[in-house]
């Protein structure tokens, strides 16, 4: 390449430069963890640290943002409000950032203190709100609640607009639209089974509900933390665990029976123990659900609920990085 001259300006290809962070969601690349499990069968995974707040949680932010922008309710310039855990915060505060919306976030003090630092490194402003029966780490029902009365407040003292991800169709329609193709197109259409962690159940929802359109034998299976299994009909014996943004003991709003064949626990332990192996194996620095996501696909390999040649994918969910060390007893 002959060098540039002083005062010119490089020349690039026409659709080499994105526009703006928004052009960096989604189309995340899918990683096999073939040293991670040696086989048979194959865990195929999908990178959503690799979206720009470090999430998946950036797809159904982008989602729920544009079609509030699309309907009318949210107005240019106008504030936007929600509760989180962290990752949804996150990927919110992406959105806003480049759309030009002001962001608060009401979030447990449970939650990761990196988290809010990464929501107020983006612009936004994240209110800590005090737990209710929960420690820093694991985040209870009751917590959650706590957050919600303080961030509906803060919605009515804004006349803001309320993402509500919980309840927002927007949030699966993401996955149905973005994470389930995107997975169908890269296994060349060779997917046996589906294994997710869930929270608000948008990702689960959305990307079951494709892949079974495409092929009704895909099996799909809910990851759930042991003692918190509320889909499996299981009694609340655990709502404190380390899978934080999921398991809160309740069935989500969004949750979609039909689009699920079973569900699948790991417990605290477990997570940890893959969340390392992901790093050691693999070299992939991911968080408590990825970790329980992989547990899950390996339990799922070996369980002769199917072929044992299948091949299982998942998703690691976020960056190790958004998270506290976890306690060394935990990787013994």
């Amino acid at each position: 390449m002959a060098p540039i001259e002083k005062n010119e300006q490089p020349k690039y290809l026409e659709g080499d430069i994105k526009a703006s962070a928004l052009e960096l969601i989604g189309n995340t690349p899918l990683v096999a963890l073939d040293r991670l499990y040696t086989g048979p069968g194959r865990i195929l995974a999908k990178c959503e640290f690799m979206n720009p707040g470090a999430s998946i949680k950036c797809r159904s932010s982008l989602s729920m943002i544009n079609r509030a922008i699309a309907s009318g309710e949210l107005k240019p310039g106008e504030p936007v409000v929600e509760i989180t855990s962290g990752n949804q915060g996150c990927g919110l505060a992406v959105v806003c950032a480049v759309l030009g919306h002001p962001l608060t976030l009401a979030m447990s003090k449970g939650n990761s203190a990196q988290r809010a630092l990464h929501m107020e490194a983006l612009g936004a402003k994240c209110v800590r709100v005090d737990q209710v029966e929960g420690t820093y780490g694991n985040v209870t029902y009751a917590d959650v609640k706590a957050v919600e009365e303080v961030g509906m407040k803060i919605v009515e003292e804004q006349n803001a607009y309320f993402v509500n991800q919980f309840h927002n169709e927007a949030n699966a329609d993401a996955h149905y639209k973005s994470t389930g193709p995107e997975i169908w197109k890269q296994t060349g259409h060779h997917v046996d089974a589906f294994v997710a962690t869930v929270g608000t159940s948008g990702t689960f929802a959305g990307t079951s509900r494709y892949l079974k359109e495409q092929n009704p034998d895909i099996k799909t299976y809910v990851v759930e933390p042991a003692g918190a299994e509320a889909i499996a009909g299981c009694p609340i014996t655990k709502p404190l665990h380390l899978l934080q943004g999921s398991g809160y003991g309740w069935i989500p709003d969004l949750f979609k029976f039909e689009h699920m064949d079973g569900t699948l626990s790991v417990t605290d332990e477990e997570a940890v123990k893959y969340m390392k192996l992901v790093g050691e194996k693999e070299g992939l620095y991911v968080g408590y659900t990825s970790g329980a996501n992989v547990a899950a696909a390996v339990k799922l390999l070996e369980s002769g609920l199917i072929p044992e040649d299948a091949w299982v994918v998942t998703l690691l969910n976020d960056t190790g990085l958004k998270y506290t060390p976890v306690p060394e007893e935990l990787f013994k």
